[in-house]
């Protein structure tokens, strides 16, 4: 995983988990991989990767089974959409609108290139 230097490394992370959970990778209920082994898989250090079990768990994503380990919730599917959503409409939203405006692209265009998108990488 390439890390930007624009977010903090346990937000990228928790959009990794969050993605692998929407593209159905991660199923409900499915153990998660260990804090020790993400963090060995994405190198990086095993307390990041615990803030980002700890933001997961309070967003109700995911839960700790005590000596277990973290399950992803039954509903997990409906939290990442709902906390995505935020995300994007508060952060991402306002510069994609911003560019469009500036470049002076129409709704038209927009729409042409999104079904376009849609269809090459998720063959909708």
């Amino acid at each position: 995983m390439e890390f930007r230097d624009n977010k903090a490394i346990y937000l990228q992370i928790a959009e990794y988990v969050c993605e692998h959970i929407l593209l159905g990778k991660w199923k409900a209920e499915e153990k998660v991989p260990s804090v020790r082994e993400l963090a060995v898989e994405l190198e990086v250090n095993p307390n990041t990767v615990m803030r980002t079990y700890e933001l997961l768990q309070n967003k109700n994503i995911i839960n700790n089974k005590r000596g277990i380990g973290f399950f992803i919730t039954d509903d997990a599917i409906d939290h990442v959409k709902s906390y995505r959503k935020v995300l994007f409409m508060e952060d991402e939203l306002p510069v994609v609108f911003r560019n469009i405006y500036l470049l002076n692209i129409s709704f038209g265009e927009l729409e042409s290139r999104y079904k376009t998108f849609v269809k090459e990488n998720f063959n909708a």
